[in-house]
Protein backbone atom coordinates (compact mmCIF):
# COMPACT_ATOMS: atom_id res chain seq x y z
CA UNK A 1 0.00 0.00 0.00
CA UNK A 2 1.43 3.33 -0.96
CA UNK A 3 2.14 5.83 1.60
CA UNK A 4 2.02 8.74 -1.27
CA UNK A 5 -0.32 11.56 0.25
CA UNK A 6 -3.79 11.39 -1.31
CA UNK A 7 -4.67 14.04 -3.82
CA UNK A 8 -6.56 17.49 -1.88
CA UNK A 9 -9.86 16.18 -3.83
CA UNK A 10 -9.65 13.35 -2.30
CA UNK A 11 -9.29 14.76 1.36
CA UNK A 12 -12.99 14.27 3.09
CA UNK A 13 -14.95 17.53 3.32
CA UNK A 14 -14.34 19.87 6.23
CA UNK A 15 -17.96 20.37 8.18
CA UNK A 16 -16.44 23.66 10.09
CA UNK A 17 -18.43 25.80 7.13
CA UNK A 18 -21.55 24.21 6.94
CA UNK A 19 -22.40 22.82 10.79
CA UNK A 20 -25.90 24.15 11.39
CA UNK A 21 -25.49 26.77 14.40
CA UNK A 22 -26.32 25.81 17.91
CA UNK A 23 -29.96 26.70 19.45
CA UNK A 24 -27.86 28.71 21.89
CA UNK A 25 -26.08 30.63 19.34
CA UNK A 26 -29.62 31.44 18.15
CA UNK A 27 -31.03 32.73 20.62
CA UNK A 28 -28.14 34.67 21.95
CA UNK A 29 -28.10 36.21 18.61
CA UNK A 30 -31.70 36.97 18.17
CA UNK A 31 -31.12 38.94 22.19
CA UNK A 32 -28.24 40.49 20.61
CA UNK A 33 -29.97 41.96 17.68
CA UNK A 34 -33.18 43.02 20.13
CA UNK A 35 -30.74 44.91 22.44
CA UNK A 36 -29.47 46.45 19.65
CA UNK A 37 -32.59 47.73 17.96
CA UNK A 38 -33.68 49.06 21.37
CA UNK A 39 -30.05 50.92 22.10
CA UNK A 40 -30.72 52.50 18.52
CA UNK A 41 -34.14 53.52 19.48
CA UNK A 42 -33.07 54.99 22.77
CA UNK A 43 -30.05 56.70 20.82
CA UNK A 44 -32.83 58.10 18.00
CA UNK A 45 -35.18 59.36 20.87
CA UNK A 46 -32.24 61.34 22.79
CA UNK A 47 -30.93 62.79 19.45
CA UNK A 48 -34.73 64.50 19.09
CA UNK A 49 -34.96 65.46 22.63
CA UNK A 50 -30.94 67.08 22.69
CA UNK A 51 -32.03 70.29 21.76
CA UNK A 52 -35.09 71.12 24.23
CA UNK A 53 -32.20 69.43 26.90
CA UNK A 54 -29.52 71.19 25.85
CA UNK A 55 -31.07 75.20 26.37
CA UNK A 56 -32.20 74.12 29.42
CA UNK A 57 -29.18 72.69 30.78
CA UNK A 58 -27.15 75.73 29.30
CA UNK A 59 -29.74 78.18 31.20
CA UNK A 60 -30.35 76.26 34.61
CA UNK A 61 -26.79 74.81 35.15
CA UNK A 62 -23.97 76.29 32.88
CA UNK A 63 -23.15 79.48 34.69
CA UNK A 64 -20.38 82.06 32.90
CA UNK A 65 -18.18 83.51 35.90
CA UNK A 66 -19.87 86.57 36.04
CA UNK A 67 -23.45 86.20 34.88
CA UNK A 68 -26.02 85.91 37.45
CA UNK A 69 -29.79 85.93 36.58
CA UNK A 70 -31.70 88.86 37.50
CA UNK A 71 -34.85 87.12 37.89
CA UNK A 72 -35.48 84.35 40.37
CA UNK A 73 -35.48 80.67 38.42
CA UNK A 74 -38.77 78.99 39.94
CA UNK A 75 -37.23 74.93 40.97
CA UNK A 76 -39.38 73.21 40.23
CA UNK A 77 -40.94 74.66 37.65
CA UNK A 78 -44.84 74.62 37.69
CA UNK A 79 -47.28 73.53 34.99
CA UNK A 80 -50.02 75.58 33.70
CA UNK A 81 -53.18 74.40 35.77
CA UNK A 82 -56.56 73.23 33.78
CA UNK A 83 -58.77 75.96 35.02
CA UNK A 84 -60.79 77.60 32.90
CA UNK A 85 -60.67 81.29 31.93
CA UNK A 86 -62.56 83.79 29.85
CA UNK A 87 -61.18 86.76 27.75
CA UNK A 88 -62.90 90.37 27.91
CA UNK A 89 -65.08 89.34 25.04
CA UNK A 90 -66.45 86.68 27.42
CA UNK A 91 -65.00 83.35 25.58
CA UNK A 92 -63.90 81.24 27.94
CA UNK A 93 -60.98 79.01 27.43
CA UNK A 94 -59.04 76.44 29.40
CA UNK A 95 -55.34 78.10 30.76
CA UNK A 96 -53.03 75.64 28.86
CA UNK A 97 -54.14 76.57 25.61
CA UNK A 98 -51.66 79.19 26.18
CA UNK A 99 -48.70 76.75 25.57
CA UNK A 100 -46.71 77.59 22.60
CA UNK A 101 -45.56 80.82 23.13
CA UNK A 102 -43.04 82.26 25.85
CA UNK A 103 -45.62 84.70 28.41
CA UNK A 104 -44.81 87.27 30.20
CA UNK A 105 -47.44 87.75 32.55
CA UNK A 106 -48.72 90.21 35.46
CA UNK A 107 -51.42 89.80 37.85
CA UNK A 108 -54.23 92.74 39.25
CA UNK A 109 -57.94 93.43 39.61
CA UNK A 110 -59.71 95.67 37.06
CA UNK A 111 -59.36 98.86 38.48
CA UNK A 112 -55.65 98.51 37.43
CA UNK A 113 -53.76 100.48 39.98
CA UNK A 114 -50.97 102.46 39.76
CA UNK A 115 -48.40 99.65 39.75
CA UNK A 116 -50.66 97.57 37.40
CA UNK A 117 -50.38 100.39 34.95
CA UNK A 118 -46.53 99.90 35.34
CA UNK A 119 -46.70 96.34 35.05
CA UNK A 120 -48.28 97.17 32.20
CA UNK A 121 -46.23 99.24 30.21
CA UNK A 122 -43.01 97.32 31.07
CA UNK A 123 -44.63 94.45 30.20
CA UNK A 124 -45.17 95.95 26.21
CA UNK A 125 -41.57 97.73 26.55
CA UNK A 126 -39.82 94.60 27.35
CA UNK A 127 -41.73 92.46 24.81
CA UNK A 128 -41.24 95.60 21.78
CA UNK A 129 -37.34 95.33 23.07
CA UNK A 130 -36.73 91.60 21.74
CA UNK A 131 -36.70 92.83 18.08
CA UNK A 132 -37.72 90.24 15.96
CA UNK A 133 -37.84 87.34 18.65
CA UNK A 134 -41.19 89.34 19.78
CA UNK A 135 -43.15 86.90 17.64
CA UNK A 136 -42.22 84.00 19.94
CA UNK A 137 -43.87 85.63 23.47
CA UNK A 138 -46.84 86.82 24.39
CA UNK A 139 -48.41 89.46 26.63
CA UNK A 140 -51.19 88.24 29.34
CA UNK A 141 -52.82 90.17 31.71
CA UNK A 142 -54.59 87.98 34.49
CA UNK A 143 -57.23 89.87 36.07
CA UNK A 144 -58.76 88.53 38.67
CA UNK A 145 -62.16 90.08 39.36
CA UNK A 146 -65.36 90.81 37.22
CA UNK A 147 -65.16 94.55 37.21
CA UNK A 148 -64.82 96.50 33.91
CA UNK A 149 -61.26 97.49 32.72
CA UNK A 150 -61.42 101.01 32.49
CA UNK A 151 -61.87 102.35 29.17
CA UNK A 152 -59.31 105.11 28.99
CA UNK A 153 -56.67 102.07 29.28
CA UNK A 154 -58.44 99.35 26.74
CA UNK A 155 -56.60 101.36 23.11
CA UNK A 156 -53.09 100.68 24.77
CA UNK A 157 -54.14 96.88 25.53
CA UNK A 158 -54.39 96.06 22.12
CA UNK A 159 -51.88 93.52 21.88
CA UNK A 160 -52.81 91.50 25.43
CA UNK A 161 -53.99 88.35 25.99
CA UNK A 162 -56.23 89.75 29.05
CA UNK A 163 -57.90 86.93 30.89
CA UNK A 164 -60.19 87.02 33.76
CA UNK A 165 -59.11 84.30 36.08
CA UNK A 166 -60.42 83.09 39.84
CA UNK A 167 -57.82 84.59 41.99
CA UNK A 168 -58.22 81.20 44.30
CA UNK A 169 -56.99 78.50 41.48
CA UNK A 170 -54.51 81.60 40.32
CA UNK A 171 -52.64 81.04 44.03
CA UNK A 172 -52.22 77.52 43.47
CA UNK A 173 -49.98 78.22 40.42
CA UNK A 174 -48.41 81.86 40.70
CA UNK A 175 -46.44 82.62 44.07
CA UNK A 176 -45.09 86.17 44.74
CA UNK A 177 -42.24 86.55 47.12
CA UNK A 178 -42.10 87.19 50.86
CA UNK A 179 -44.23 89.93 52.04
CA UNK A 180 -45.13 91.11 48.20
CA UNK A 181 -48.02 90.31 46.41
CA UNK A 182 -48.83 88.80 42.78
CA UNK A 183 -49.92 91.82 41.83
CA UNK A 184 -46.26 92.84 42.32
CA UNK A 185 -44.28 91.18 39.96
CA UNK A 186 -43.87 89.64 36.10
CA UNK A 187 -43.91 86.07 35.43
CA UNK A 188 -42.24 83.98 32.92
CA UNK A 189 -43.89 81.07 31.41
CA UNK A 190 -42.07 78.85 28.59
CA UNK A 191 -43.85 77.20 25.80
CA UNK A 192 -44.05 74.22 27.63
CA UNK A 193 -46.31 75.73 29.96
CA UNK A 194 -44.07 75.68 33.26
CA UNK A 195 -43.59 79.06 34.96
CA UNK A 196 -40.07 79.52 35.34
CA UNK A 197 -39.38 82.72 36.03
CA UNK A 198 -40.39 85.84 38.71
CA UNK A 199 -39.05 89.22 38.43
CA UNK A 200 -38.73 91.53 41.67
CA UNK A 201 -41.16 93.24 42.71
CA UNK A 202 -42.28 96.84 41.26
CA UNK A 203 -39.53 97.07 38.51
CA UNK A 204 -37.47 100.23 38.07
CA UNK A 205 -37.05 101.15 34.36
CA UNK A 206 -33.26 100.04 34.76
CA UNK A 207 -34.43 96.42 36.57
CA UNK A 208 -36.87 96.33 33.69
CA UNK A 209 -33.76 96.57 31.05
CA UNK A 210 -32.03 93.39 33.27
CA UNK A 211 -35.10 91.36 33.31
CA UNK A 212 -35.68 91.88 29.11
CA UNK A 213 -32.02 90.45 29.28
CA UNK A 214 -33.32 87.53 30.93
CA UNK A 215 -35.86 87.23 28.41
CA UNK A 216 -33.18 87.41 25.55
CA UNK A 217 -30.89 84.88 27.03
CA UNK A 218 -33.84 82.19 27.34
CA UNK A 219 -35.14 82.68 23.47
CA UNK A 220 -31.34 82.26 22.67
CA UNK A 221 -31.08 78.92 24.38
CA UNK A 222 -34.54 77.53 23.22
CA UNK A 223 -34.00 78.71 19.79
CA UNK A 224 -33.14 75.72 18.76
CA UNK A 225 -36.68 73.77 19.06
CA UNK A 226 -38.80 76.46 19.91
CA UNK A 227 -41.00 78.20 17.41
CA UNK A 228 -43.11 81.64 16.53
CA UNK A 229 -46.73 80.89 16.81
CA UNK A 230 -48.33 78.68 19.03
Amino acid sequence: MSDAPRPESDHPLGMTVYDLPSPNAVAQADAKRTQMGRLRMLAVLLICAAPVLASYFTYYVVRPEGRRNFGELIQPTRALPNVTVQNLGGQKIQLPQLKGQWLLVSVADAACDAVCLRNLYLQRQILMGLGKERDRTEWVWLVTDAAQVPAEIMPGLKEANVLRVNPQELQQWLVPAEGKALSDHLFVVDPHGHWMMRFPAQLSNEEAVKAKKDLERLLRAAASWDEAGR
